[in-house]
């Protein structure tokens, strides 16, 4: 596996990211191209080890060590069909993984990680550059049907799959273009939705049909989408926004996340956006409430439409550089992380409650209140620190509730769990016979590895529940 003394040959290398000054006028992916050789030689670090924890951390199981090798060797098209035997999509998580993989590796224990997501996704780049990467319409079919409502990354997972064994399947999107947050919820200058395109070219071409600006449970009822499908996988996602109910909420100039980015996205893909509904920021003092990528997108977002100002609050403590002790190898580390939008300038405030929000005679925000306080759980306000931010822009990023609940779910007789996702027993089925559920629809707000490895994984139960039995992985 790999070269055996690559590790002590060589140290950690990543590609630069391009200058600030370019690449915040601009939507482009901000990573520079990576030299074949030096990305061979950080393949090469891949050690032999007795167990790859790699394995462990990476929810599609990816097999690492082996494309590493291959890589290592030059031997790209095998690479390309082992990353390809677990993970239908490398190029999204290659992209916009935050690489569990990486924060297991054994390497990591008292050296620097081996650079997974960066081989993943230069293998996957270079096989469609080659031309490697083709339709695989199924030999026959079953004749089953089967309807996949929503086309983000774990529902196209399952609708490769299910294709691939030679079912029918559908897939139905609510929005206007294809791939659910890949295509409305992740900055351009995070994946450029070319990857996207890409891909989808080859699922038309595999046989999966589409059908968009279609909204199950309004132009088709829950009742007739189990009538008109032997099987139904719901992938929706969680896109019910968690709201921050204070004084001053319904003021103008206060926004979720999810509806700033998509609009941007939008913009980016051609359409125009109507004045009266244009979020921007350009020339405004904005705040972004949430300290997660959502929020490290909002940043990046309100960079490139060159805000006057932007702030960035975190209601939890700020994390120590290093791995905190709470959280050892392997498990995914409690750090401080500085993604590309921080670099480009704004400023992090940490231990910050937001309390109410004030504005002016017209309506609209203009201070964004708030006070220090103490570390979880208990949050205590810390005496006689409050102040506030001058605000023209709010943007809300503090996560989502689950899938939202008006139209399919209420249609369906589905049990919910605790925390209002779609509850499913081990096999990914609901508690409606032939009704499945996967991605964050299930499992709530979670990453783009999770959804795809769920999408693979309810496919084969779905096959199974079809045919009796199933030779997809599971």
């Amino acid at each position: 596996m790999g070269k055996t003394t690559g590790f002590l040959e060589h140290e950690r290398e990543s590609p630069a990211r391009r200058p600030i000054f370019e690449r915040v006028n601009d939507w482009f992916e901000v990573y520079r191209e990576f030299p074949t050789e030096n990305l061979q030689e950080q393949a090469s670090r891949c050690m032999d080890c007795g167990v790859p924890f790699c394995h462990t951390g990476c929810p599609v199981n990816n097999l690492i060590p082996d494309w590493n090798d291959r890589v290592w060797k030059g031997r790209w098209r095998e690479a390309a069909r082992m990353l390809h035997s677990t993970n239908n999509f490398p190029e999204f998580t290659g992209r916009i993984c935050p690489a569990p993989c990486e924060a297991a590796c054994v390497l990591g224990i008292n050296n620097n990680p081996v650079t997974i997501k960066l081989v993943e996704q230069n293998i996957i780049d270079r096989a469609f550059e080659e031309g490697w990467v083709l339709p695989e319409p199924p030999r026959r079919r079953t004749g089953k049907k089967v309807a996949i409502v929503g086309s983000g990354p774990a529902g196209l997972a399952a609708a490769q799959q299910l294709n691939r064994a030679g079912h029918l399947v559908t897939v139905f999107e609510k929005e206007d273009r294809l791939g659910g947050l890949l295509r409305y919820g992740i900055p351009d200058f995070k994946m450029e939705k070319s990857a996207v395109d890409r891909r989808l070219e080859q699922l038309l071409a595999e046989g999966i049909e589409f059908r968009t600006n279609f909204k199950i449970g309004t132009q088709m009822s829950g009742e007739e989408l189990q009538r008109s499908f032997d099987a139904v996988l719901l992938a929706m996602g969680a896109e019910q926004p968690r709201d921050l109910p204070i004084p001053g909420r319904e003021l103008n100039g206060i926004h979720y996340a999810m509806d700033y980015l998509t609009q941007q996205n939008r913009r980016g893909a051609g359409d125009r956006v109507p004045s009266a509904e244009e979020i921007s920021a350009a020339g405004k003092r904005v705040v972004i409430i949430g300290g997660g990528d959502t929020g490290a997108d909002c940043l990046g977002t309100a960079h490139r439409q060159k805000a006057e100002a932007v702030h960035q609050l975190q209601i939890h403590p700020m994390p120590p550089e290093d791995r905190h002790p709470t959280t050892p190898w392997p498990l995914w580390p409690l750090q401080l992380r500085v993604e590309a939008a921080h670099e480009e300038g704004g400023f992090r405030e940490w231990s910050v409650l937001t309390t109410h929000f004030s504005g002016d005679e017209d309506g609209s925000v203009k201070k964004l209140h708030c006070v220090r306080v103490g570390p979880k759980p208990a949050l205590e306000r810390v005496p006689d620190s409050e102040f506030y931010l001058d605000a023209d822009l709010v943007l809300v990023a503090i996560g989502f509730s689950g899938p939202v609940r008006q139209g399919l779910l209420e249609q369906l007789p589905l049990e919910l769990d605790a925390r209002g996702n779609v509850r499913t027993d081990g096999k990914f089925m609901t508690s409606v016979p032939g009704i499945f559920s996967a991605g964050d629809a299930r499992r709530g707000q979670s990453l783009v590895v999770w959804a795809i490895a769920e999408g693979r994984k309810a496919a084969h139960h779905i096959d199974h529940f079809l045919m009796g039995s199933s030779q997809l992985p599971a």
